[in-house]
């Protein structure tokens, strides 16, 4: 099942020939034989006939060329059947979702239909008439729901790239237990156009990949509004292209009321590995999750789907059925006391990702086998959604990244969460974290292929030099971050520079032949964000042109007369230094 990928194009991997790449998938599909892993598969020989179309047509541009696909079966494929894993509910679409719609033009291939918890409604992944697709490093556990098969598809190296769902957890469980990458945009991100919804206000459309890398690109693909689609959102800046590698600010928790002590020990090597990072209480948060499925919520599931449950019953396995015909009992005191009770956790949220970039969970407390399940199939699925359930809920968005394996040799995964459209912004960070405690995709033999640098800087950015408090993972930096901005390069002024300690913040002002070199970071900020950030600097500082060794570049400077009677401290070299200094005294 190993894959070889072509990295010389600069993108992510891909094969360098769409006939390779699907004669590879369907080896890969036919070796792995799991059957439980497609609810409606395409034929090898349609495959095949679209790689040679394919082909002949030539790259055109296209960034996923010949990359085959794997879609779960509650969003729409034309001319392949929607059934949500229930074969009653079942339609012939004729047109593709609007994600697939972007694939498609991306020039991805479409390989067949995944399986799935009924309904979307699951995190174990065997609640399906279609078979429980095998977990691919131990048969005896779930392989994770409610994108069974999507997650299984990638982890099994039969597709690079698989589009699942994400309510509660769905398009991150799978991934923890698949060793892969799974991206949870932020809600409305990805169209949902074409996907039978489970809670139509809170799902979006999850992405299962290899790397961190080809995750982004997909979500660059099939991001974006649609007209017609009442949940789409347009972004407030570019949020998902990439940056270098920042010092962040990281939220972390203690897993051992929940989680596994495997589990726990591998979430504590993620954290040890971190430079800045602060233990918090999220028990908001979790009483939160209990909404989801013990709340109002469960009514949302009830609404998409009331016609069907009163008319074709029998057809809905009798978990999921419990499940969706709880709504029928919620009243709307119940949903406005909800609606309270969410909007304080959303503020604490807010108030949260004020002090920190970021907050990073175990993506499961643990594995659960096959017969624990089937001894209660209720308890288990509860338990998977302890760390996911109020993601969406809180209108956050979350990459979940391989953590290594347990004593059981079990793979294990981290989530790195943070506030709407902050997904590109996590991306250096997740692919560090993955990056650092495997080099293997999935269960197979492959290798992860070198990462890919950060995004240059784009037209609709501006360059902007920080030498303080705005400087990464310090407290003045959700100015620059929570408005778009991300993290270029470590950069020095020329050696013409003087710098002053003026408390809170330095002050830096040009001194030709008698100053000395000032180290800061470069960060890209929209062009649309330059004016409210300075509305937020203070005399004596503003902006303006700082000469660094590589070239001018815009940044904050100071009024000569502003420091005067200031500590001078260009002798340290910059303000890290002089914190440091502080630190040690």
């Amino acid at each position: 099942m190993d894959r070889q990928f072509d990295t010389d194009r600069g993108g992510p991997e891909r094969m360098k020939d769409p006939v390779a790449a699907i004669e590879a998938a369907i080896a890969a599909d036919h070796a792995h034989a799991d059957p439980a892993i497609w609810i409606t598969r395409v034929p090898d020989e349609a495959l095949r006939a679209r790689a040679r179309e394919l082909v002949a047509e030539g790259p055109a541009g296209r960034p996923l060329w010949g990359i085959p696909v794997a879609i779960k079966d509650n969003i729409d494929v034309a001319g392949l059947p929607t059934t949500a894993g229930c074969p009653d509910f079942a339609y012939l679409p004729e047109v593709d979702a609007a994600a697939v719609a972007r694939l498609r033009a991306a020039g991805a291939v479409i390989m067949g239909k995944t399986n799935l918890d009924q309904f979307a409604t699951g995190l174990v992944g065997v609640r399906s008439p279609y078979g429980v697709p095998r977990n691919v490093f131990d048969p005896s556990r779930v392989p994770g729901g409610s994108s069974s098969g999507s997650g299984a598809a990638v982890a099994a190296g039969i597709v690079p790239l698989a589009l699942g769902t994400d309510t509660a957890g769905s398009g991150r469980v799978p991934a923890m237990f698949g060793n892969i990458v799974g991206l949870k945009p932020t809600v409305g991100a990805v169209p949902s156009l074409g996907l039978v919804p489970a809670c139509r206000s809170i799902d979006a459309i999850s992405i299962f990949a290899s790397t961190v890398d080809l995750a982004l690109e997909a979500a660059r693909l099939i991001s974006g509004p649609e007209p017609g689609d009442r949940y789409s959102r347009r972004p407030p800046f570019a949020h998902l292209r990439k940056p270098a590698l920042a010092t962040m600010r990281v939220a972390t928790i203690d897993p051992r009321p929940i989680c596994s002590e495997p589990v726990a020990e591998a979430y504590d090597r993620v954290v040890a590995g971190l430079p800045n990072s602060e233990r918090i209480d999220i028990a908001p948060f979790l009483a939160i999750a209990r909404l989801l499925y013990d709340g109002p919520w469960v009514a949302e599931r009830t609404a998409a789907l009331r016609g069907f449950l009163a008319e074709r019953p029998e057809s809905i396995l009798p978990p999921t059925r419990a499940i969706i015909a709880g709504g029928l009992t919620r009243s709307a005191v119940d949903t406005f006391d909800a609606y309270h009770a969410l909007a304080e956790a959303r503020r604490l949220a807010g108030q949260m990702f004020t002090r920190f970039d970021a907050l990073l969970l175990p993506t499961a407390p643990g594995t659960p086998t096959l017969a624990e399940l089937q001894a209660d199939p209720i308890g288990p699925n509860s338990w998977l959604g302890s760390y996911t359930n109020f993601v969406n809920l809180c209108d956050l968005a979350g990459w979940a990244v391989p953590a290594g394996v347990d004593t059981h040799g079990l793979p294990v995964g981290v989530c790195l969460l943070g506030p709407a459209w902050s997904e590109g912004r996590l991306a250096a960070l997740a692919d560090q974290i993955h990056r650092a405690h495997t080099d293997r995709i999935g269960a197979t033999s492959a290798t992860l292929p070198p990462a890919q640098p950060a995004d240059a800087l784009g037209a609709d950015e501006v360059g902007l030099f920080c030498i303080g408090a705005h400087m990464g993972g310090l407290p003045l930096n959700a100015a620059i971050a929570g408005r778009g901005g991300r993290f270029l390069r470590n950069a020095r002024t020329l050696p013409e520079y003087r710098f002053y300690d003026l408390g809170n913040r330095p002050g830096l002002v040009r001194a030709p032949g008698e100053g000395g070199a000032i180290e800061g970071e470069v960060w890209a900020l929209p062009l649309t964000a330059i004016g409210t950030v300075l509305a937020e600097v203070p005399p004596p500082l503003g902006f303006g042109t700082v000469l660094l060794t590589d070239g001018p570049c815009m940044g904050f400077l100071a009024e000569p007369a502003g420091v005067v009677g200031a500590p001078e401290i260009t002798h340290l070299g910059g303000w890290r230094a002089l914190l440091a200094q502080r630190a040690r005294a």
